[in-house]
Formats: structure tokens, C-alpha cells, sequence
């Protein structure tokens, strides 16, 4: 063995196993690697005092030497350090002997309540005899054979809560607090909660929001509707008449406000224009547009809601900040390109050249260079006027804002759009070449018509909108979870907290609803829930009055879009375009400053497929790379090979600065730092016999062998991180320990969990733990291994070595 005779002797109390202590030391003495730090006490585990504590009538010991020092003068419970105090007290490991797991140890469970109340806290939720219902209790009472009716309500109670549910019941009784069922229906349904706490004083805050944002807002839906998506202006409008309303009900960010986006209406106009290629359409069926759309909206609302049933909240994580950065940036490319021939008055001749009206972006930028001699004055001259007003005033607010917050109240796209509405119809504009938004009204000829969106009669479109409407799914509920996320913590209702699961569940119940009236698909927008919080709106309530407001417009305003000008509305578009594409240089930059050339390459991939080919290609490619990225950075497996720091016990990773560290003669030292799963253990062989062969992950395959087999006689696994195994990662395991035994070599496993823990048990299961020679090569820490190694080939060689000290 490398270092001198007395290098492993332990300075420990224990002899092997350094005691874990609350004061601060080295990231190496939490994980049990390195020795105690000097002066700290080290009693034994197993003779340390107790201390006997009662809480809410359940009891439990607590080590003495444990001490909160920060928690106040007295280490009694109290009401600010109870619970805090109870967790870090709570220091008893689940298995016998010493403790060297680290902050993680794997704990008992918690104390059983000793009232006679059931495990899931049914009587303390108010579900007791007091809330009985004779008749029922009867019925049942008489079907189950059961005189006592609070029998079967603890039954039933026992199937329908969730194993969180039943440990927040032991937590609230051993607390002194009360389990009640409305705590949980409040914590799903959100509107319970802040409808019981809302005040007069947030209304007049909540009603300015909802005028301020319907005012910017409505027109906007107006414009995406007819625009982008190619169906009724009313579908844009029906967008926030149901989504606001629904979650303000179900969601948990109170002042995010759902609607439809750019992103999403140009997604529906693709499909329906892909329809109309088919041949399964004509262009001017406002009927079959509108029925597409429900079909896309439903579809998608579908999606998010079964992702919200599944808990799939954690999906907002899979694609990557460049992918989305990217596409954001060339649909708002798209977008503006779009919106260039409407406001240069050339849509009918590009109707007319079917290579234009459904070609790419370049297609459209060489139609309008090649046809500005055919330009509409008057339209551009109204398209480019409101566009430079529009952003004018954007950039006077947005500087004036942090002085005069006042400012933000300014509907300035509502005074464009009333103002050029009335200069058409005074002007007569419509008689002079210049398009108007014409009569809204419903396809159907009837106001919030109910359509089913999954009839048989649809599943062609279901068929051709499948894959744009998971699209639209993924990117609303990310654009959401974003808006959500950077709107920060709000102070009214502090009991909602921010849950992405909820907020699938929220928008994709509103999708849903939404797309059986045939309405656009409609997700959080920061932008607009930004204006919210900044015009006064503190509640879910500006979304209700959103609706409210949405709600009037069609019942009693249609009559007075009549003279919408079609280039203010596409001018509106083209400013929000524009906003997509300025939020592109600040990436950029960063990612050039940091030379993160792999993200600058997706983003740029993503953006030119866009733009000179389409954007499902775009699409196509940039979610493809993403998941690569995600899948190889999941299967690359992180085992690390260990040398000791010299005069310590401390263990560092070897390949970081191996000339700092001494390595163990005969021994290989291995750890795993991280779960093993059928997705990481793909290439753990390879990469362990690249570690025995060269010391190195590092090292190309194609050079001779650097490491002699003869140091590699004992192989320790440090196993801390491996919290889990799947079946997969298990076989492959009992594999490679089935190799080295085959090959003589010893096989040891260090800082593993408890034998109560799954990952034992798997060990046990399949036979690693008799291979490696039984439960003593399953050791405490890689010291202890090490003497272990020396022991054994001592008596390999007839030396008769000392007893190991425990």
C-alpha cells in the first residue's frame, strides 16, 4: 500500500467512522469521506445521551450533542423554530451501528399519533361522526355490515388520499395543527382560497387592470384571429372570454392573464393552410377555419391537461433556452415578414400566386421587393404611420414608467385602433382600396356555438393537427411557466404557491373549454400579465373582469369593428413581432461572451430552417436537437475514479489533479454519483474498463494499456449517490461484480444506504451481496474498505493482521 504504515489509521473516535456533527466543516466531512474536524466531539453513536421530547401527544428522542445553537437561547420548540427544530433534532438513523451518510441519512419514520386516530388523519380533517349524513351512514353502514359509520369513512379515506397526503396529516397533528379536507381543495382549486380572502380595496386595482388590458388587448385578439390563424376575428374574442374566467378559477399565479399569442394563431394558420392544400377546404369556409381551430385548441387543451393528471410539470425544463430563443426569434420574423404584405396593400395579388400566399419567408421577401412598384399607398401609408405611433408610444412609456408609473394606464393601441376606425368610417377608406375588418360575427351565425372537437366527421384534422397542437401545448405551457415564474412571489394570497402541475391542469381545462366554442389557443403572456401587475392588478379577479369585458364586446360591440382598418391591425402584429426578435441580441451576446458556440449553432440552425423552409422543418429540428442534447447528457454515466489526499483520509477525484493525490497500490476506488437507471448504464462498462485501464476517463480507447492489471487486485465502489436502481441498472451491476469475481478480483461497497433501503434490497435480490463475499464487503466508508483489502490479503499471505475496530 502507497504511504507510509500507519496512513489508514483512522483519528476518528470510532476508529473507522467519523461522527457527524452540525457545526460548519468541509464538503468532504458531511459525506463521511474526510476525518472530524480537530475539537469536535466524537461520542459513539450508539452511547450518545438522549433527550425525551413531546410534541401533540407523540414523543420521540433526540441526541443531546445535536445542539441549534442559532435557534434562540432556549433549544426548547417554539412557535417560529418548532418545526425546524424537530427535523434537525430528529437525528436517529433507520439502521444500527455508527452514522456516516451525511445530511441525508435515511431517518425513521414518523411517530404513530396516540389518539386512536387513523393513519390518514380522517377525524382531525372534520370528516368525523359530527359531519355524518344519516342516510348514507345507514346505507352503508347496512352494505359494509359495520355499526360504527366513521369505519368506512377512514376506509375510504385511506384509498382516495395520496401517500402525501397521509404523512401532511402525521406533520399537522404532531405540529398541533389541524388537517382539514378544504386545506386540500384549496390547495387544488385556488379560487377557494383567495375568493375568502379577497377585499374590497383590491377592486378598484383589479377593474383599471382589466379595462387597461382589454383596451390593449382585444383588438390584438381581433388581429391575430383574422391575421394569422386565418378564421373569424370573433374566435380571437372568444379566446378571452372562457380562458381568463377558468383560470382565474384553477390557476396558482394570481396575476398572470391567459390569451392568445403570435406564436400560437400563426401554429392554427399553418394547419388550416396545410388543410387548404390538401384540398380538404376552400379558403373563404369561415365555417370549416373555425371548426380546425377548435380542433387545434382542443387538442392541445387535451394535451396540457392529461400532462397536469400525469404530473408532468417538470416537461417546461426539456427544451433548451437557445432552442426556444431561436424559434421565438424566427416566428417573429415570420410574422413580421407576413404581416409586410397585407400592410403594403398587395394581399390579393399574392392570393393569386399560390407560390407567395403558401410559400416560405423567403418567398414573401423576394414577392415584395419584386412587386413595390404595385404597392397600395394609402394602405401602407396607414400600416406604417400606426407602427411608428404604436412604438413611439412604447418607447415614451417604457422610459417614462420608472418616474411616472401613471403611465402604464394609457391604452395607446386602443386610441390608434378607435381613432383609425373612425377616420375609415369618415373618411370612406374602404371605397378608396384600403382593406376593413367587415362584419364579426360567429361562423355558425350563432354567439358561443358548442362544438364538440373530437366528432369522427373531425379525424382528418385531428389526423393533420396532432403534431402542431402538441407544439402549441408545449411552448404555451412554457411561455406560461416563464411569465409565471417571472412575475416573482406575490404578498396577497401567500398560501397559493406557484405549482406547475396546476398550472397544466388550469390551462389545459381552459384550452379545453375554449376549443369545444371553436376559440383560439390561449396561454399566459408575460408582457400582459406584466401590464396587469403594473395597472393595479393584485388578484385572479382582473381576469374575471377580463372576461366580463370580453363578454360585453360580443354581445354589444361587434357592430362597431366594422371599420377596423386591416393595416392597423397588422401594423398591432408587427409590434408584437418585433418584440419577439429585440429579445434575440441580449442572448446572443451572451452566449458570444462565454463562447457557448453549441447553443449560438442551435439557435442559428433553428432560425435559417425557419426561415428558407418552413417552420415545422424548423420546428422539427430544433425540438430533435434538444432531446438529443437531453438524451445524451442522461446516458453519459459520471463515475469518477478516487485518490486520497496524503496524511488524510480524505478521497478527491483522481482525474482533476492527480499530482495532488496518492493512489492506493492494488486498489481501484470507483464512485458512482448518481442513480443507476437503464438510461446511465448503457456505457458503465465501458467506461469502467477505461478507468482500469488507464486511470482515466479521458484517455482515447486506442492507447495501449497504461494501468498494470495487478493494480487493480480490490475494487471499492463508493456508492453514496446511488439512491436508486431500476431493474436495468441492477443486472448491469450484478454483471460487472460477476465479471471481477470471475477474475478474482474483491469487490467492496462503501457509504451505501441502510438495509432497509430499496437499493439493498435490490443488491440482495440478485445476488451482488453473496458475490462480493456477504454483508462485510458492504462497508461504512472507503477507509474502512481499504483496511479491509489489507486484512484479506494479510491472510492470503498467512499474516495475522489486527481485529478491525468498529
Amino acid at each position: 500500500m502507497a504511504g507510509s504504515s500507519n496512513s489508514h489509521t483512522p483519528s476518528g473516535g470510532s476508529g473507522l467512522c467519523p461522527s457527524f456533527s452540525i457545526d460548519a466543516v468541509s464538503s468532504a466531512s458531511r459525506d463521511g469521506l474526510g476525518p472530524p474536524r480537530a475539537g469536535s466531539p466524537q461520542p459513539s453513536p450508539r452511547t450518545r445521551p438522549a433527550t425525551h421530547f413531546s410534541n401533540g401527544g407523540s414523543s420521540f428522542d433526540v441526541d443531546e450533542d445535536l445542539h441549534l445553537s442559532e435557534a434562540g437561547p432556549s433549544d426548547a420548540p417554539t412557535e417560529t423554530t418548532a418545526l425546524l427544530q424537530d427535523v434537525l433534532s430528529d437525528r436517529h438513523c433507520s439502521h444500527s451501528g455508527s452514522c456516516n451518510h451525511g445530511t441525508f441519512s435515511p431517518r425513521p419514520t414518523s411517530p404513530a399519533p396516540t389518539d386512536g386516530s387513523s393513519d390518514t388523519g380522517v377525524d382531525s380533517a372534520g370528516d368525523g361522526p359530527s359531519a355524518s349524513i344519516p342516510i348514507i351512514d345507514g346505507l352503508i353502514s347496512t352494505i359494509t355490515g359495520s355499526r360504527d359509520s366513521s369505519t368506512w369513512r377512514r376506509s375510504l379515506a385511506r384509498k382516495v388520499r395520496s401517500k402525501k397526503m397521509s404523512t401532511s396529516s402525521v406533520l399537522a397533528e404532531r405540529h398541533g395543527l389541524t388537517d382539514t379536507g378544504s386545506m386540500y381543495l384549496a390547495y387544488y382549486v385556488p379560487s377557494v382560497a383567495w375568493m375568502s380572502q379577497y377585499k374590497l380595496s383590491y377592486l378598484k386595482g383589479d377593474c383599471v387592470a382589466a379595462l387597461t388590458i382589454a383596451g390593449i388587448y382585444l383588438p390584438m385578439a381581433l388581429s391575430l384571429a383574422s391575421n394569422l390563424s386565418h378564421v373569424p376575428a370573433i374566435s380571437g374574442l372568444y379566446s378571452f372570454v372562457f380562458n381568463p374566467m377558468i383560470y382565474a378559477l384553477l390557476g396558482s399565479c394570481p396575476q398572470m392573464v391567459v390569451g392568445p399569442e403570435a406564436a400560437g394563431s400563426l401554429l392554427v394558420g399553418t394547419v388550416i393552410r396545410s388543410s387548404v392544400d390538401s384540398g380538404r377546404g376552400d379558403e373563404d369556409d369561415d365555417v370549416l377555419h373555425a371548426q380546425i381551430c377548435g380542433v387545434v385548441t382542443g387538442i392541445a387543451g387535451a394535451t396540457v391537461l392529461l400532462a397536469g393528471i400525469a404530473r408532468l410539470g417538470f416537461l417546461d425544463s426539456v427544451l433548451s433556452r437557445p432552442f426556444l430563443r431561436g424559434f421565438i426569434s424566427a416566428i417573429g420574423f415570420v410574422i413580421f415578414v407576413d404581416q409586410l404584405v397585407p400592410e403594403l396593400g398587395l394581399s390579393k395579388l399574392a392570393s393569386e400566386t399560390a407560390s407567395v400566399d403558401h410559400g416560405s419567408t423567403v418567398d414573401k421577401l423576394r414577392f415584395v421587393f419584386s412587386n413595390l412598384d404595385k404597392v397600395h399607398k394609402l394602405t401602407a401609408i396607414i400600416a406604417f404611420v400606426s407602427f411608428a405611433v404604436i412604438m413611439v408610444f412604447r418607447e415614451i412609456k417604457r422610459r417614462m414608467q420608472p418616474r411616472y408609473p401613471g403611465v402604464a394606464y394609457i391604452p395607446d393601441r386602443l386610441f390608434v385602433v378607435i381613432l383609425s376606425a373612425y377616420l375609415a368610417w369618415r373618411l370612406g377608406w374602404d371605397r378608396q382600396g384600403v382593406e376593413i375588418l367587415g362584419t364579426v360575427k360567429a361562423a355558425s351565425g350563432h354567439t358561443f356555438t358548442f362544438r364538440w372537437p373530437f366528432q369522427a366527421s373531425h379525424m382528418n384534422h385531428i389526423r393533420d393537427s396532432m403534431s402542431t397542437s402538441f407544439l402549441i401545448a408545449l411552448l404555451g405551457f412554457f411561455e406560461s411557466s416563464v411569465a409565471a415564474k417571472s412575475l416573482g412571489g406575490q404578498e396577497t394570497f401567500p398560501g397559493i404557491q406557484l405549482s406547475p402541475n396546476r398550472e397544466l391542469v388550469a390551462l389545459g381545462v381552459a384550452n379545453f373549454v375554449g376549443g369545444c366554442f371553436m376559440s383560439l389557443p390561449a396561454f399566459g403572456g408575460y408582457g400582459r400579465s406584466k401590464v396587469n401587475k403594473q395597472t393595479g392588478g393584485k388578484t385572479p379577479m382582473s381576469s374575471v373582469f377580463l372576461s366580463l369585458i370580453a363578454l360585453v364586446s360580443i354581445l354589444f360591440l361587434l357592430p362597431y369593428f366594422y371599420y377596423l382598418p386591416k393595416p392597423v391591425l397588422c401594423s398591432m402584429i408587427s409590434v408584437v413581432a418585433w418584440s419577439l426578435i429585440e429579445e434575440a441580441p441580449s442572448d446572443i451576446s451572451f452566449f458570444l461572451r462565454i463562447h457557448a458556440w453549441p447553443e449560438i449553432g442551435l439557435m442559428l440552425i433553428i432560425v435559417l430552417a425557419t426561415i428558407f423552409y418552413s417552420l415545422n422543418l424548423g420546428i422539427a429540428i430544433g425540438i430533435g436537437l434538444s432531446l438529443l442534447q437531453v438524451i445524451r447528457h442522461a446516458t453519459r454515466p459520471r463515475i469518477q475514479i478516487l485518490g486520497r489526499i496524503p496524511g488524510t483520509q480524505r478521497f478527491e477525484n483522481a482525474e482533476d489533479h492527480p499530482e495532488r493525490l496518492e493512489f492506493i497500490e492494488g486498489c481501484l476506488i470507483v464512485k458512482i454519483p448518481e442513480p443507476l437507471t437503464f438510461a446511465n448504464t448503457g456505457e458503465l462498462k465501458t467506461r469502467l474498463r477505461r478507468l482500469e485501464l488507464y486511470g482515466t476517463n479521458k484517455a482515447h480507447p486506442a492507447l495501449p494499456r497504461l494501468r498494470r492489471e495487478e493494480h487493480n487486485r480490490n475494487v471499492v465502489f463508493d456508492i453514496h449517490g446511488v439512491t436508486s436502481m431500476d431493474g436495468s441498472g441492477t443486472q448491469v451491476l450484478e454483471e460487472i461484480v460477476r465479471s471481477y469475481r470471475d477474475r478474482g478480483v474483491r469487490v467492496f461497497f462503501s457509504r451505501g444506504p441502510d438495509k432497509a433501503h430499496e437499493v439493498w434490497q435490490q443488491m440482495q435480490l440478485s445476488g451482488i451481496v453473496d458475490l462480493i463475499g456477504g454483508e462485510a464487503h458492504y462497508v461504512d466508508d472507503v477507509q474502512e474498505a481499504l483496511k479491509m483489502t489489507e486484512v484479506e490479503e494479510g491472510s492470503e499471505l498467512g499474516v495475522r493482521a489486527p481485529p478491525l475496530t468498529r
